[in-house]
This record gives structure tokens, sequence and C-alpha cells, in this order.
């Protein structure tokens, strides 16, 4: 038996009431006696119920508790023991704290078997509560993605469907292989023409033109070539078989694939008709211009990258604290310029010009990199760059924890999320399996085994789980149906 805590108010000594006020409950075989005077508090709960029973019939006790023992006089639950020792602490302290360890939605159906108010919930349960109930959310969404993936809706038209099967091999690489195929080579697309576009800048891998400027290698050009016909017709095919054009124009990875693309065109336009337009000085300033916002493809590796992704997201998540890091930073960068500027002026060699001009010194000294193009020639001066330099290191390293947590939670929160979905939908396959064995005329056998592999329960905060087992009898009762 539990020890009970000990009430806050009088009357309620277990030892003073009579003997018909108390009940003996039995939950999930753990063994209570409760005061019936502490039960009346909350009447419209289950217990409440039993301690005012004007009846002992087994009918009526059977809608309140799974069994009785009317020799020992006890009621037997198959519920949660764990999650009744916090809820019966309603009765004593008016108010409900969760524990640690118990799922926030068995908890809540728990209460509502006992039939407690989630009022009495503590705050900071409420809010376990409200993240679990995001993440079931989310882990629903997913579902639903995954299984209009694999099933479609039969409603749509011959065109619909060949869209929507266009835009699942283009943008969803886990629904089939050849969308994995296409994911891996646009990888290697990128990575490709980023290579390029590197190794294009060494000099020794460069031809002179007619002019006898270096351009280059026709190899290299060619290669390029083939990388933004590659990257044109994957944009082109994702916008065709886009369910909503305008929100794929403005997605910003999307923004990112057409800029990657983008400058290739414009500098074919002002290479052939720029010399009608303009100087072919101007032409090459922008056409030079264009050619460096190629490094925009090395972005599209986002696309395919859960990693990139998460830490974007965890970026996004750190607002905060990357704005206060650039306000500390900001802050510090004005005063030590402008402590430097005028400790130095003393110095007839001073490097320190102006206070705009100090800026650089103090952001290289602040974030600790100290190129060594403008340093302090005087003991103060010197003392307030050992300053700053200090202050630099603590206004960097204060945001980094928050950040790196941030990544590590929405990370673990991903992991768990997939894995919680793809065992939603082995649970979906294993109902649906046991529904189509207990249907079958000629399945008596298979579904006799089925029952018997499934814990005789009635309390619905059992989360069944997918064993090896259960997988083997799925495989064994498909089998024999299918034979039979």
């Amino acid at each position: 038996m539990w020890t009970l805590p000990k009430p806050r108010y009088a009357n309620c000594n277990t030892s003073e009431a009579s003997e018909g006020t108390e009940i003996a409950v039995n939950i999930g075989g753990v063994r209570v006696v409760l005061c019936g005077e502490m039960l009346n508090r909350y009447p419209e709960s289950r217990l409440a119920e039993l301690v005012n029973l004007s009846t002992r019939s087994f009918d009526v006790i059977s809608g309140l508790c799974d069994d009785y023992d009317s020799s020992k006089k006890e009621f037997y639950f198959d519920r949660d023991p764990d999650a009744f020792k916090c809820i019966i602490e309603v009765y004593y302290f008016d108010e409900i704290h969760m524990k640690r360890g118990i799922c926030p939605i068995c908890f809540i159906k728990e209460m509502e078997f006992w039939k407690i108010d989630l009022s009495y919930l503590d705050e900071c349960c409420k809010y376990s509560l409200n993240e679990k109930e995001e993440e079931l959310a989310e882990i629903a969404d997913k579902v639903k993605l995954i299984l209009d993936d694999l099933e479609g809706d039969p409603a749509l038209s011959r065109s619909q469907r060949y869209q929507k099967f266009l835009w699942k091999l283009m943008e969803k690489p886990e629904s089939s292989y050849p969308a994995r195929v296409i994911a891996i080579v646009s990888f290697l697309f990128i990575l490709v023409s980023s290579v390029v576009m590197c190794i294009g800048t060494i000099p020794d891998l460069q031809v002179e033109d007619a002019e006898g400027n270096l351009v280059e290698h026709p190899t290299l050009d060619a290669i390029e070539t083939v990388c933004i016909g590659w990257f044109t017709v994957e944009y082109v095919l994702r916008f065709v078989s886009s369910p909503n054009k305008v929100r794929f124009a403005l997605a910003f990875m999307n923004v990112v694939d057409f800029l990657a693309i983008m400058p290739f065109y414009v500098v074919l336009v002002l290479t052939y008709l720029g010399t009608a337009m303009m100087e072919l000085a101007n032409v090459q300033q922008a056409v030079q211009a264009l050619r460096i916002m190629r490094i925009a493809r090395i972005f599209k590796l986002a696309r395919h990258s859960s990693g990139l992704q998460t830490l974007t997201y965890a970026l996004k998540r750190s607002f905060k604290e990357l704005g206060l890091l650039l306000m500390y930073m900001g802050i510090g960068i004005f005063v030590f310029s402008a402590l430097g500027y005028t400790m130095e002026q003393s110095h007839p060699e001073t490097l320190f010009k102006s206070i705009p001009q100090s800026f650089w010194w103090a952001i290289i000294t602040m974030t600790t990199v100290g190129y060594g193009d403008i340093y302090p020639k005087t003991t103060l001066g010197r003392c307030n760059a050992a300053i700053s330099f200090l202050c630099g290191v603590i206004a960097i390293a204060l945001p980094i924890h928050p950040i790196i947590n941030n990544f590590v939670i929405f990370y673990n929160k991903q992991q768990v999320l997939e894995t919680a979905a793809k065992h939603e939908l082995e649970l979906m396959e294993l109902q649906s399996l046991e529904v189509a064995v207990r249907k079958s005329p000629r399945s008596d056998g298979a579904a006799e085994e089925w029952e018997s592999s499934i814990p005789a329960s009635r309390s619905d905060t059992l989360i069944p789980l997918l064993t090896e087992t259960n997988r083997t009898q799925k495989e064994t009762a498909r089998k024999r149906c299918s034979t039979e």
C-alpha cells in the first residue's frame, strides 16, 4: 500500500472516519485505502461516485470500475498506478503535478477517466502538455503526407495525377527510388558546378581570347552549360508541377535556385546583344558582377541536406541571441574605437586617423582576428586593446550556448518525429491487417492466433509496440489468408 500525504486541513484523518466511508481501490495491482470525506470534495469524480453508490449492484459498479471483489470490498482498475499517484493529490492539495517520465497525453486520458478537470493541472505541466500536443500535430501532418504519397486521391483527374507524380518525383526524394536517384544526380550537379566555378579562376587553366584577355577554358564552359541546363530543367519541372505557383516562386530556396541559373542567361544576353546597347567595358563589368552571383548555387545544397535545414532553423530560432550579440559587439566597437582614437592622438605616428577608421581596428580586435595593419602604440592604447579583446571574447561566448541548444533540440525533435511517424504507419498497417484477418470467413485459426497475441487490457493508455513477434505473426496471418 501507498503512504498517502498528510492533508493540509482538519476533518480528514482516516482514523476518525467511519469504516463505511472508506473504500479500497486496486490500481494496476497496487491497493490503496481512501477516505470518503476526501473524495467527496470533488463529487463529480469517479471515486466520489463509488463512495456515494446507493447500491452494490454489479451492473452499476461495472460501469465505474473494471472489477469488484465483494468479499474484500475492493474495486479494481486496470489503470496506470504511477499516474494515479499524481491524480490522487488533487483531493489533498487541490492541484496535480505530473511527474517526470509520464507521457502527458496518456496522463490527460487518465484524468479524463477519473473525471478530474484539467484546470487542476499545474502550469508547468500544462506547458509540457502543449508541447506534446504540438509534436502530435506534427506527427499527424507527417503521417498524412506519407499516406497521401502512398495512396493518392482517386478523385483527381489524369492531368492532376501526372502533376502530383511529377511533383513527388522532383520534390520528395523519399517517395520513390527514381525520386531518390534524381535527388542524388541534382546533388552531384551542384558539386560539379561549384568545383568548376572555382577551378575556372585558376590562371594556369585559363586561355586567351582573340583580344588577349584570359577567359575560362572551353571545356569548363561546356561543363558549366550542362550543369545550368540541368538546373533549368529541374526548376521548370518543379515550377510546372507545383500545386501553388505563387508560393513556390516566393519560397526562399526556390529564389536561391532562380538566382543560381539567372546569371548564366543574363550573361548570354549581354554578350550577344550588349555591344549594340552599351560600351563593351560596361558589358564586361556587368558580366563579371553577374558571374559572381553563381556562388548562390552552393545554397542549393540545403534542399538536399536535412542538417543544413536544421542549422537554418536553429539560427531562425536564435534571432534574439544573435541580436544581443550584434548589440553587444556594436556597443563595444563604438566605445573602444573612440577610446583608441582618443588615446592614440598623443603619438606622432598614430595609425588611428579617425573614429570611423578605428571601427576596423575594434572589429578585428574584439573578434580576436588581429590582422596587425592597425595597432596601438601608446601604453593606454594597449590597455584599451587588452580590455576590448576580453570583452569581445565574453560577448561572443555568451549567446553560443543557446544557439547550440536550439540546434540540438530541433535536431532531436526531428528524429523523434520521423521515428514516431514511421511507428504510427506500422501501427495503422497492423490494425488494418487485423481487421482483414477477422473479416475473412476462412481465417478463424489466424484470427485466434492474432487475438492471442494482443494483450488483454481495457486501459486506453496502453500504447502497443510493433515487436518482432507481431511482425512474424502478421506475415503468418497474411500468408494463411492468401493461401486459403
